[in-house]
């Protein structure tokens, strides 16, 4: 796949692509969580597992992330829900399973409750209550003056916090998604605490799935990362 992705801002997303088995009209896309990007390490370990499985991948940065073009104070949900439709407008006449990752969880839910074109749904770790996300991570720093989480590539702007406060929840949209849903969650998650993720599968319309990871955290490192690809690869050959 060669063809350029911009958002709807005239931004350039960076991606790559993994190319599946001939003939096969399934593209996995995936997205990350805030202040990550489409190389780390679970992103690229999910996309090889589905690649050797022959599906096709399409693994990319919002805008503001990674090297795709933007400003990371720009980036909010809301921005990244127009960004995954621009990806998908990429992928016309391709069936399309988006997998999403914490806040790239809920940029998910938000596309999927609208958006006929995803076909089946995953998200892992997938952040439900993002008003109380921001409060909790985020609550002791000042907007467009402080940073997430020590790192200063990442600056926590008024833009995000107002977002997250705007969305407060993406609970209720479980509801209007009508496709097969994977949700991946480890029980030891300190990030999006796994009960998000039974909050919000009980909300959700048949058929769905819950894969709990004993032990696992919200990267799914370690022992957790091959369960997590081999559940998701084993749910995308039932329900895609």
């Amino acid at each position: 796949m060669k063809t350029e992705i911009r958002n709807f801002q005239g931004e350039k997303l960076d991606y790559t692509f993994h190319e599946g088995a001939p003939g096969t009209d399934t593209v996995v896309v995936i997205g990350h969580g805030v202040t990550g990007n489409k190389d780390r390490p679970l992103i690229i370990a999910l996309a090889e597992g589905l690649e050797n499985a022959g599906y096709s991948v399409l693994r990319f940065s919002f805008s503001g992330n990674g090297d795709s073009e933007g400003d990371f104070s720009a980036s909010t949900i809301s921005k990244e829900v127009e960004d995954l439709g621009s990806v998908l407008d990429a992928l016309e006449g391709k069936r399309i399973c988006y997998a999403g990752h914490s806040m790239g969880g809920a940029v998910g839910v938000l596309r999927a409750s609208r958006d006929p074109r995803i076909k089946a749904l995953v998200t892992l770790a997938g952040m439900v209550y993002t008003a109380a996300f921001a409060e909790t991570e985020f609550g002791e720093e000042t907007p467009d003056e402080g940073i997430m989480w020590e790192d200063e590539d990442c600056p926590l702007s008024s833009a995000y916090v107002k977002d997250m406060k705007t969305i407060g929840s993406v609970l209720e949209r479980a509801g209007e998604i009508f496709v097969p849903w994977l949700l991946v969650h480890g029980t030891e998650d300190d990030v999006v605490p796994y009960e998000e993720s039974v909050d919000i599968f009980a909300k959700a319309n048949e058929p769905k799935k819950l894969i709990t990871l004993k032990g696992g955290g919200h990267v799914f490192t370690e022992a957790a990362t091959e369960p997590m690809v081999t559940g998701v690869v084993e749910w995308v050959k039932s329900e895609v």
